[in-house]
């Protein structure tokens, strides 16, 4: 794929970063139940790679505030940390990952980037943001259990995206035929 593809994707996935959490917030607390800024990210770093993945990451919650004001300033750096390394991560995981099974690989990138981004941002939050007021159990809570209808939605949603954009040849094969 092209850098400019790279690029305009990466721009396409950065307004959907403001947008799909516009949709979502007109439900209260519908924003950590369904993480809808996450999406766009991860889908980021798993076709464009972890450096598009990480601007992604980066570029796209601090707009989002900047433009709509969500997330909150109080909110933006534990969101800043999780959803770079998302980016990050699923992009450098479907760089080495080569199963030579493309939902293998979409799976296990995934789930590296999803387990690293919320582990980073519950260390920063412990140590950084929040230091000695942040509990495990407020991580667990917020990470897994309230967060599960939107990794649900991440791991049903991502990795068919991704294998239809290859099969509808919008993205290069990843294990050419032949």
């Amino acid at each position: 794929m092209t850098r400019l593809k790279k690029q305009i994707i990466t721009a396409l996935c950065v307004a959907l970063c403001v947008v799909l959490p516009m949709a979502f917030h007109t439900i209260p607390g519908a924003g950590g139940i369904f993480l809808p800024m996450h999406i766009p990210v991860l889908l980021c770093g798993l076709i464009c790679g972890w450096p598009f993945g990480l601007l992604c990451g980066l570029a796209g919650p601090f707009l989002s505030a900047l433009i709509t004001g969500m997330p909150p300033m109080a909110v933006l750096p534990g969101m800043l940390v999780e959803l770079a390394v998302y980016g990050l991560v699923a992009g450098l995981a479907m760089r080495f990952i080569r199963t030579k099974i493309f939902y293998a690989d979409l799976y296990l990138s995934l789930a590296a980037g999803m387990l690293t981004g919320r582990v980073a941002a519950g260390i920063a939050k412990a140590l950084i943001f929040s230091p000695g007021s942040y509990a495990l159990s407020a991580w667990l809570a917020s990470s897994f259990v309230t967060a599960l209808p939107g990794i649900a939605i991440q791991i049903i949603l991502l990795p068919g995206i991704v294998f239809a954009l290859e099969k509808a040849k919008l993205l290069p094969a990843r294990y050419p035929k032949g």
